[in-house]
């Protein structure tokens, strides 16, 4: 099989293009990405229910909008959290999901993976300053770690080959990602702030109407 280049704590920010109303104007961040498949979250899809009322004892420490977002169509009844500490490197990356979630396709499992010395316990690196949160821990143990924190239901996965077939067919832009991007306070809005920092023409794509018909 091709080797394939890791995008793991890269963007997928859906072309207009794209017909999927699953991922219609979606940030995607990739959790995992390798030959076995990908993984990733949508981080603009909130949903209009509260973190206290599933995850009570997180709540105090997920910012505004203190909502769970809605991952992706996968596993929806399962919860998974992705925190950023501040400081952390930003040129370090993980090993895979992949072994953590096994062949089955289960949700990640943060508590299997943490390592002495490379960050907070209950924390695991997925790239840089941004990692998975193991919703099982106290939450004590990672408040004064925590620079902020988002819940997701469910996720959204692609098996091998399948993200690099829609990459071919023009589904995604494929970006880098900055911590800020796991906690926007304005969710709506993330997918046009991406593309307007872009330094080259994906900036343009940022105008793109909602609907086309009425331009």
């Amino acid at each position: 099989m091709t080797e394939v280049s890791s995008l793991t704590g890269r963007l997928l920010v859906a072309t207009p293009a794209l017909a999927d109303p699953n991922f219609d104007r979606a940030v995607v961040l990739l959790l995992d990405h390798d030959e076995a498949g990908s993984l990733g979250v949508v981080l603009n899809r909130p949903t209009p229910v509260g973190v206290g009322d599933i995850l009570a004892s997180w709540a105090a420490l997920t910012g505004e909008p203190g909502v769970v977002f809605q991952g992706g169509p996968v596993s929806l009844d399962s919860a998974l959290g992705v925190g950023v500490v501040p400081g952390e490197p930003h040129d370090r990356s993980s090993p895979g999901l992949k072994a953590a979630r096994g062949v089955s396709g289960e949700t990640p499992e943060a508590a299997d993976t943490v390592v002495a010395g490379d960050g907070p316990l209950g924390w695991r690196r997925v790239h840089g300053a941004i990692g998975l949160v193991d919703l099982e821990a106290p939450p004590e143990l990672l408040a004064a770690a925590l620079g902020s924190l988002r819940i997701f239901a469910g996720y959204a996965g692609w098996g091998p080959g399948q993200l690099e077939e829609e990459l071919i067919e023009g589904a995604w832009y494929v970006v880098e990602s900055e911590p800020g991007d796991v906690s926007s306070p304005d969710p709506e809005q993330l997918w046009r702030a991406v593309l307007r920092r872009q330094r080259n023409e994906l900036a343009m794509v940022a105008t793109y109407p909602d609907d086309p018909s009425l331009n």
